[in-house]
């Protein structure tokens, strides 16, 4: 029988991850299948309660960002990166995410962007701005080193245009999320998304949801650690 502790005390899953990194967005849609599954599975519990920390695939990448044709090159030794997302794009295509690559003018430095992430947790609306956020980069190529372009992104998710610029003028605010990032690839997290269920479980990569339930399924029947 189900405890009224498991029943009212809602799983905690901390998902790290960058808003440029195209698994991330793969990752994302399969979690979210996963707690739909996890909803199905398990009427009795609460919802699992999420968090979105910072992780930046280009830490060293300039403030101003590059041109993708230079980043591709310097990266890939291609401008346009050759055939190293056709597997992307075939995947993310499976999870309803057409990827529009080509739309995408500039890789940014993602340290404002994931600064309006942690700001959004505070007003309730994290999820809909790290979806905002990726759906503008992804699908519509956004240029995310212009700030008025980010505050559009944020205000459309529910963030106030002037809470949106103050996250994004706050240099302390950006110093945090790069300290975050630093302490989590000091615990040994080298790549992204990474997911940890209540402090306890960590799982690599875009996993299916089956895999994701499950490591939700044996955390709650483990006494938690938070």
């Amino acid at each position: 029988m189900t405890s009224a502790i498991q029943s009212t005390t809602p799983l905690h899953i901390d998902i790290v991850s960058d808003i440029v990194c195209p698994w991330c967005y793969i990752g994302k849609r399969r979690l979210e299948q996963a707690l739909a599954l996890f909803a199905q599975q398990h009427p009795e519990q609460a919802a699992p309660a999420l968090r979105w920390l910072p992780f930046q695939l280009n830490p060293d990448m300039p403030a101003q960002g590059m041109s993708r044709s230079d980043y591709l090159l310097r990266k890939f030794g291609q401008a346009d990166g050759g055939d190293r997302y056709a597997h992307v794009k075939a995947e993310g295509l499976k999870e309803n995410l057409p990827f529009a690559l080509d739309r995408v003018q500039r890789m940014p430095n993602t340290l404002k962007s994931h600064a309006l992430v942690a700001a959004a947790y505070e007003f309730g609306v994290q999820p809909q701005i790290k979806e905002a956020l990726m759906h503008a980069f992804f699908m519509d190529g956004i240029d995310m080193t212009d700030d008025q372009q980010l505050i559009a992104v944020a205000q459309s998710a529910g963030m106030p245009a002037e809470a949106a610029n103050a996250v994004l003028q706050d240099t302390a605010a950006h110093q945090d999320i790069a300290a975050q990032d630093a302490e989590l690839r000091r615990i040994g997290i080298n790549g992204v998304p990474f997911f940890i269920i209540n402090r306890q479980y960590g799982i690599s990569g875009a996993q299916p949801p089956e895999a994701l339930l499950a490591a939700m399924e044996q955390a709650i029947k483990e006494p938690t650690s938070r």
